[in-house]
């Protein structure tokens, strides 16, 4: 049995050759995606014109360069004639990523609250059942605006958390994710791997320092994966309740800092886990 903590890579002869095979090596189970919903290689390459010019125009920002259509359209590779058509208010050609708003975010503030506010945790530091009375009062804690009524049928339609028979309500383990609906699934998707591929990138570019690990083994009999599946969520279990306490806290401190909208920062923490048939001989 080999362990690593990266899977072995033949580095491919340049730098535009290293770039462009490992980002179609991530993109390999995204177009599977595209596919599997009726996305088209030509409605694919048309959304990705507006992202291609959106990340030109941020990167000549970034070098202090104005942003002109022939500059635009050298970066990007797009004709000119597509920088200007994009240029338009009317243009429609992509959805943009803007689009991708936040739906879940009362919701999974009310499951940050539950996993580590004191009032919520047993003695053992999990989750407790709560009251109707005391899940509104922690629905309250999260918006005034909201109702909590609305905010516990949010959480049961996704699946975060179970009724016990007796007035009260449960948080379910599998509620770290919500289940169901598409468009909630997407969005925690595009939101986890779009953090998770800025880190990356950053790395890369020797912008930042960011966590961004893992562990690689292979040569496994298919009987171990459910003990090494067991394994890491029992990990990822015990660090979302050290890391989410610590963040609770910063949250409530920072918000009696009086800062401008711009200057705030925003932080995600993941794990993954995966497992397939070892293409190695």
């Amino acid at each position: 049995m080999k362990l690593s903590t990266v899977p072995p890579v033949a580095p491919p002869d340049s730098r535009h050759a290293l770039v462009l095979a490992a980002v179609l090596r991530i993109l390999r189970p995204l177009v599977r995606l595209l596919l599997v919903h009726g996305v088209t290689y030509p409605a694919f390459t048309a959304a990705l014109k507006s992202l291609f010019l959106d990340e030109a125009r941020a990167e000549m920002a970034r070098r202090n360069m104005t942003a002109t259509d022939s500059g635009l359209s050298l970066l990007s590779g797009l004709h000119r004639k597509d920088v200007r058509a994009l240029a338009r208010p009317e243009a429609v050609l992509a959805p943009r990523m803007a689009s991708l708003s936040t739906p879940l975010s009362l919701s999974g503030e009310l499951v940050a609250r539950w996993l580590s506010d004191p009032q919520a945790l047993d003695a053992d530091g999990a989750p407790r059942r709560l009251s109707r009375s005391e899940f509104d009062a922690l629905a309250a804690s999260v918006s005034q605006d909201i109702r909590p009524r609305a905010l516990l049928d949010e959480l049961q339609r996704l699946e975060v958390v179970s009724p016990d028979g007796e007035g009260g309500w449960s948080l379910n383990r599998q509620g770290f994710a919500p289940r169901a609906g598409l468009a909630e699934m997407t969005e925690l998707m595009a939101a986890n791997l779009g953090d998770h591929a800025a880190a990356a990138v950053a790395n890369l570019q020797g912008e930042e320092n960011f966590l961004e690990q893992a562990l690689y083994v292979d040569r496994l009999r298919p009987a171990s994966l459910p003990r090494l599946r067991h394994a890491a969520r029992e990990a990822w279990a015990r660090a979302l309740r050290e890391v989410l306490a610590e963040a609770q806290s910063r949250f409530d401190e920072d918000q009696a800092v009086d800062l401008p909208t711009e200057v705030r920062q925003r932080a995600r923490f993941g794990v993954y886990f995966y497992t397939t048939e070892d293409p190695t001989p």
